[in-house]
């Protein structure tokens, strides 16, 4: 069985219709999904701005950190079991840095036991989605920047930069902005006026790759 895609209203009950496989509605002697909506808001505008209150938004950020942490506790361990889970089977890699300090990929896949570089994270951030984690080694000579993807509780893609000065900046369609220049440029000619610029803020930068003691390559990911 499955739920119909349209509901009705009967006073202050909100009922769903239960349709079975061939698209009948379910008779009395089936189940009847009654929901007590009483004097809550139920109405489409309201629905953008409960899941964007930012009640909401802080439990999604610390939630995704949390998973994250828990990586990195697995991964000091040693617990195999708790890496699998909370990584995904089809996780997607990107790496950015010398081949010599692709440590991550080596660890997971088990190409090597080398037990010399650990990762100890120092600083956690949380945009959503994104769970930004970065640390350096014992000797200050290596910094890292983890940026992972969290998707229902699981890792669905992680971005590691070394030795890189790393900025995030925001991305929305609220960006996208027309300069006054360009609105008059339009107006007074029939040439194809110039896309709009999009505005993109600095959200998070990394704050251990000047310690590395030389000149470091800086990149930007937008999220």
């Amino acid at each position: 069985m499955k739920l119909a895609s349209s509901l009705y209203d009967h006073g202050s009950d909100l009922n769903l219709k239960i349709l079975n496989d061939h698209g009948n509605e379910v008779s009395q002697a089936g189940v009847i999904l009654v929901l007590r909506i009483g004097d809550i808001d139920s109405s489409p505008e309201s629905l953008p701005e409960l899941a964007n209150s930012p009640e909401i938004l802080e439990e999604v950020d610390a939630s995704n950190q949390r998973v994250v942490r828990a990586l990195y506790e697995a991964l000091g361990s040693r617990d195999v079991d708790t890496v699998h889970r909370l990584l995904a089977a089809d996780l997607e890699w990107w790496f950015h840095g010398p081949p010599s300090h692709q440590f991550m990929m080596r660890l997971l896949t088990g190409v090597s036991s080398d037990e010399s570089f650990v990762f100890e994270p120092l600083a956690f951030a949380s945009f959503g989605s994104t769970v930004l984690a970065e640390g350096c080694d014992h000797s200050g000579s290596i910094a890292w920047v983890h940026a992972w993807t969290v998707t229902d509780g699981v890792i669905t893609q992680v971005r590691e930069y070394f030795n890189t000065s790393l900025t995030v900046t925001r991305l929305s369609n609220s960006d996208f902005t027309t300069s006054p220049s360009s609105s008059i440029s339009a107006a007074s000619s029939s040439s194809t006026p110039s896309p709009p610029s999009r505005h993109c803020p600095s959200v998070w930068e990394s704050s251990f790759s000047d310690r590395v003691g030389k000149s470091v390559p800086g990149l930007v990911l937008a999220i």
